[in-house]
């Protein structure tokens, strides 16, 4: 590889959406062998590998493969070998998939960690709320073409309106064509769900306790999922 080639990978360090972690080597041996593809010295990447362990919750895993570990522990593992060569910025796709609340809120911590320690990260994600709570700059995407760009909450206070109001139930589809509708700006139907998208929502919410008081409701601020999906829309687009 050209010495500038490995110059820009020593300061990369990528998480791919699934984990290419080695089964046959324990998580140690896997941050081990990875640092060599960067030509560390070995002393250097044994120096590293507790402390990289350890941010990763995994310190008392150190001997253990990576097939005896829950998802939530592989993808901090992955994470752990992204920096074992210190990079400047990194790469992220969909680092949350598929793992539980609480497995998900570790890893956006571990995340916030790098952010305060002056790492620079580029991530990928369908979660809006993690979005939102990790991105200080938001690129909305839709068939690989730029929708809008900006920090979250700005694009936010731009495109939605700010408060939403959810109803569901019985009887709660007859709402999108009701008087109701002209108290929003907006309504839309996902489901079994009214969506009404209002500047303020509280005459809403209270002529639907008044007239539909067994109606289950929920009011929220506009969120980066509205946003997507005020740009987007609803349907369904199979790729192909």
């Amino acid at each position: 590889m050209p010495r500038d080639a490995l110059a820009i990978k020593a300061q990369l360090g990528v998480v791919s959406q699934f984990d290419s972690l080695d089964p046959d080597f324990t998580c140690a041996e896997n941050l081990l062998v990875y640092g060599r593809y960067f030509r560390l010295p070995e002393a250097q990447i044994r120096a590293r590998i507790p402390t990289l362990l350890e941010f990763a919750a995994l310190s008392h895993k150190a001997n253990v493969k990576p097939g005896e570990l829950s998802g939530g522990m592989r993808r901090r593992l992955s994470l752990a070998r992204a920096l074992v060569n210190d990079p400047k910025l990194l790469l992220l796709d969909e680092p949350t998939t598929g793992l539980d609340p609480q497995a998900r809120h570790l890893m956006w911590e571990r995340l916030q960690v790098l952010l305060q320690q002056g790492k620079a990260i580029l991530l990928t994600t369908h979660f809006m709320d993690e979005a939102e709570r990790l991105c200080s700059r938001l690129l909305v995407l839709d068939h690989g073409r730029k929708i809008t760009e900006g920090k979250p909450r700005d694009l936010i206070a731009e495109h939605p309106e700010p408060d939403v109001v959810e109803a569901y139930g019985p009887g709660a589809l007859a709402l999108a064509e009701s008087p109701l509708k002209a108290m929003a700006a907006r309504t839309e139907v996902s489901g079994e769900t009214v969506f009404f998208y209002t500047q303020d929502a509280r005459p809403l919410l209270d002529a639907l306790a008044r007239e539909h008081p067994r109606l289950r409701t929920l009011h929220r601020p506009a969120n980066p999922e509205d946003l997507f999906l005020k740009l987007t829309g609803r349907q369904i687009r199979e790729d192909g």
